[in-house]
């Protein structure tokens, strides 16, 4: 559950309640950062769960993130997932699940959790994802 700088709760649809990163990593409630996706300003977020055992890469995952163009890639807080960040536009949150495939994709009403740990050599930059929401 999403927390604010002082310790309340935080809701997704309820921007009173964010803080700036720099209140947010100075608070010491919770046990990290997140962000909160928000409608119209188009940072979309593809997460990956159960894709990564001791740093190899599942190869259903490894063919999205080859598709993708540089763009800032971070391993998830479970350390078995990572989250490819990107712009775009999202109308609807979806999940697929087939098999061994467990991809999210959200682009607005979402918190998600943030590590900061770079995946392999992303940069730290978000790229348009537009053609890759297009195929998941």
């Amino acid at each position: 559950m999403p927390r604010t700088a002082d310790g309340g709760f935080a809701s997704v649809t309820s921007p009173s309640t964010w803080a700036t990163h720099r209140a947010a990593a100075a608070s010491p409630v919770g046990v990290g950062l997140g962000y909160v996706l928000a409608e119209g300003d188009r940072v979309v977020c593809i997460d990956l769960d159960h894709c990564l055992d001791e740093g190899v890469v599942a190869p259903w995952a490894r063919a999205l993130l080859d598709r993708c163009p540089p763009t800032f890639v971070e391993v998830s807080a479970s350390g078995t997932g990572l989250h490819i960040w990107g712009r775009g536009e999202v109308e609807r949150g979806r999940r697929i699940r087939r098999g061994e495939v467990a991809v999210e994709v959200y682009g607005c009403g979402r918190y998600i959790a943030v590590t900061g740990t770079r995946f392999e050599q992303a940069p730290a930059k978000l790229a348009d994802l537009t053609e890759v929401l297009g195929t998941i």
